[in-house]
């Protein structure tokens, strides 16, 4: 997924009324304001209130549903004829932003998750917070893009590297 992509696709689901944050790498680099790496795919969370009129303008780009064995109305994957793929997550907001993401479904992200403001090129996004991307990509077995993007969060945040996330010294 290239950054011309995600910045125009970020421009066109404004223009049509859909709110939408960056989460992922994309989220790590916005925070960053510039691309640290190369990235395969989208990550985004979206309202559930606005899931139609994504669905619709994202169809009419050519992206479908990816069939996947964990995808759900919370969660699903859409990619296009040339392998672009956009994991959306879906929230739901309440009246005072404080409890993010699928009611009754335990995978909501905390509250104060979706104030993070980057740059993607010249572009200002909404993103989740540098805060919470560093707990989310530390709650996991590390790949190698994960030991990237937490050295760059932690550098952005003034915070070591945890010994999990250092990167692996080839012998």
């Amino acid at each position: 997924m290239q950054c011309n992509v995600v910045v125009e696709l970020y421009k066109a689901l404004a223009d049509a009324g859909v709110d939408i944050w960056i989460d992922g790498g994309w989220a790590v680099d916005a925070l960053v304001g510039r691309e640290t790496r190369s990235h395969a795919d989208l990550d985004i969370a979206a309202e559930a209130k606005d899931v139609a009129a994504l669905r619709r303008l994202l169809a009419a780009r050519g992206y479908a549903e990816a069939p996947s064995h964990d995808s759900n109305a919370w969660n699903f994957v859409l990619a296009d004829p040339d392998g672009r793929r956009i994991d959306v997550h879906v929230v739901e907001l309440d009246d005072k932003l404080g409890v993010l993401g699928a009611p009754l479904a335990g995978t909501a992200y905390p509250a104060g998750s979706l104030t993070g403001q980057g740059r993607l090129g010249t572009l200002p996004v909404n993103c989740v917070s540098a805060d919470v991307l560093l707990r989310f990509k530390t709650s996991y077995p590390p790949r190698p893009v994960d030991r990237h993007d937490v050295a760059a969060l932690c550098a952005l945040l003034g915070k070591p590297v945890p010994q999990t996330h250092r990167p692996v010294r080839s012998e």
